[in-house]
C-alpha cells in the first residue's frame, strides 16, 4: 500500500484527499517507481482545486511531476536503482500522477537525474523550472546573447518566473522582473533581476506598437501582458510564451510581427521530445545556482499539498513548492 493525493468527482461533488492505494491499482507501464518528491505547478493547482478542466478521467491521482528511483523495469534503458525525473506526458490529467508513493510509468518518458541534483532539487525545479529552461533555450536559438539588451520576465515570483530570473541572471543578462508583489523586490534581485517593475504597467490594454525596449521576453502570463510585451519588443527580438496566469486570450494585432520582425515562440513542456528534455535538464545542471534554487523552495508533506494548491491559485505562493512523499 502507498499514500496518494486522489481527486474524485461524483454526483456528490468534487474531493481531493490523501488515500491509501495498492500497487495492483496502478495503470500499465514498463517501469515501477518509488516517488521521493513531487511538486505543485500551475496545472496541478488547477486540477487539485477543480478550477480548470485539467482532469479527463476519474478518480485521478494528481501530480504531473515526480523524482525518485526505479524499483522494477522491463524497459531496456532503465534498471532497478536508477534515479529519474518525470515531467508531464499527461500524468495527473489522463493517467495517474506522481503525488503518490508509487507510480507505474513508461520508460520512454523518463529523464535520468543529473548527478548535480538530488531528487528534492529536481522537484524544486519541476516542470516550471524545466519550462523556464526551454524558454531560455528558445531565446538562445533565436541568437540572443548577454549584452543584447534587457530581457523581460513576467510573472516573476511564480515558479517559471523565479527560475527564469535565476537562469538569465547567472548567464549574464540584464533581467527586468515584472511582478504584482512589490514586497518581493529583494527576493527577485537576490535571484538575479537587475530591475523590478510593477506588472500593472503591462496588464492593461495598450497600443499595438509601443516604445521598443525588450531584446527578449519570457512570458508565463498571457493575455494583455503578452500583447504589451510583444508591442514593446525591439526589432528582431523574440518572445517565449509558456503560460496563461492572466488569461488564455491574446487580444493583439500583427503589427509587432510584420513591422518589427518580432518572433513569438510557443513553449510546450508536456509533450516535448525526449532529446529536448534531456538538453534542458543538462543545462539546468550547469546554469542554475543551487543556492538560488534553495531560496525559491518551500517544502511540504503530502498531507498539505491540497492546501498549498489552493494558496497557489490564490496567488499566495512565491517560487516553488516541493512535496515530500
Amino acid at each position: 500500500m502507498f499514500k496518494a493525493l486522489q481527486l474524485n468527482k461524483t454526483d456528490a461533488g468534487f474531493s481531493a484527499a490523501v488515500v491509501s492505494l495498492d500497487e495492483a491499482d496502478l495503470p500499465a507501464g514498463d517501469v515501477l517507481a518509488q516517488i521521493d518528491y513531487s511538486t505543485l505547478n500551475f496545472k496541478d493547482g488547477l486540477a487539485i482545486t477543480n478550477k480548470g478542466p485539467v482532469v479527463r478521467s476519474w478518480p485521478m491521482v494528481a501530480g504531473i511531476d515526480g523524482a525518485g528511483t526505479v524499483l522494477e523495469s522491463t524497459h531496456p534503458a532503465w534498471h532497478a536503482g536508477d534515479p529519474f525525473i518525470h515531467n508531464g506526458w499527461g500524468l495527473g490529467e489522463t493517467r495517474w500522477g506522481l503525488l503518490a508513493g508509487r507510480a507505474r510509468l513508461q520508460g520512454d518518458w523518463l529523464v535520468r537525474l543529473p548527478a548535480a541534483f538530488t531528487t528534492r532539487q529536481a522537484m524544486a525545479i519541476g516542470t516550471a523550472g524545466y519550462t523556464a529552461m526551454l524558454c531560455v533555450l528558445a531565446l538562445e536559438r533565436h541568437g540572443l546573447k548577454p549584452g543584447d539588451g534587457e530581457v523581460l520576465v513576467t510573472g516573476a515570483t511564480g515558479g517559471v518566473g523565479s527560475v527564469a530570473v535565476a537562469l538569465l541572471g547567472k548567464l549574464g543578462y540584464r533581467v527586468v522582473a515584472a511582478t504584482g508583489k512589490a514586497d518581493e523586490e529583494s527576493y527577485l534581485k537576490q535571484l538575479g533581476a537587475s530591475v523590478v517593475m510593477d506588472r500593472a504597467e503591462l496588464s492593461a490594454p495598450g497600443k499595438p506598437l509601443q516604445k521598443e525596449r525588450w531584446a527578449a521576453v519570457v512570458d508565463a502570463v498571457g493575455s494583455h501582458t503578452l500583447v504589451n510585451a510583444c508591442a514593446q519588443t525591439r526589432y528582431g527580438g523574440v518572445v517565449a510564451a509558456c503560460g496563461l496566469a492572466q488569461g488564455a486570450d491574446f487580444p493583439a494585432t500583427v503589427m509587432p510581427f510584420i513591422l518589427r520582425g518580432v518572433t513569438l515562440a510557443g513553449i510546450d513542456s508536456v509533450m516535448a521530445p525526449l532529446a529536448r528534455r534531456q538538453a534542458a535538464w543538462e543545462r539546468l545542471a550547469t546554469d542554475l545556482d543551487p543556492a538560488k534554487l534553495e531560496a525559491i523552495v518551500e517544502e511540504v508533506p503530502l498531507g498539505q499539498a491540497a492546501e498549498k494548491a489552493a494558496d497557489l491559485m490564490a496567488g499566495k505562493v512565491r517560487g516553488r513548492i516541493v512535496v515530500k512523499i
